[in-house]
């Protein structure tokens, strides 16, 4: 079985957080989570919101317990709301259905997990995330 190292987690952090910077992005939190939802890192910088971390592992985790990126989390708030307010119980309010939020998965498609990113507009958090997952050698899927 096809696990997401440490190693792969910590890639992705420090290559998101170099993106942020290097784009002039508000201060983000980093959230990486295996294949079952459980937290492999997280990073969160230095001027950021109290909740950031709380809402980058809801993009996270929702991806992993709903098999979807980001994207198809959104349009599904979007499209079924009473869906994803039932998926935010189940999942005990740990369920943020925006962009930025992306699985990240190996060469055969495997799901390794996800990563969720919080701090600046959606897009830009997804933009560090993919960077991120780029940088591990590894494929990702925002749900586009």
């Amino acid at each position: 079985m096809t696990a997401l190292t440490l190693a792969q987690a910590r890639t992705i952090v420090d290559a998101a957080l170099a993106h942020g910077r290097a784009n002039d992005f508000k201060p983000i939190g980093v959230v990486v989570v295996d294949a079952r939802g459980a937290v492999k890192m997280t990073a969160i910088e230095d001027g950021n919101a109290l909740l950031r971390a709380d809402i980058a592992h809801g993009k996270a985790y929702g991806c992993v317990a709903v098999g979807v990126g980001g994207r198809t989390l959104q349009k599904m708030a979007l499209d079924r709301p009473h869906f994803i307010t039932a998926l935010g119980g189940l999942t005990r309010d740990r369920l943020t259905p925006v962009p930025g939020g992306v699985l990240i998965r190996d060469a055969a498609g495997t799901l390794l997990g996800a990563v969720g990113i919080s701090g600046d507009t959606s897009d830009n958090d997804e933009l560090a995330a993919l960077a991120g997952i780029e940088a591990a050698g590894l494929r990702a899927d925002t749900g586009a």
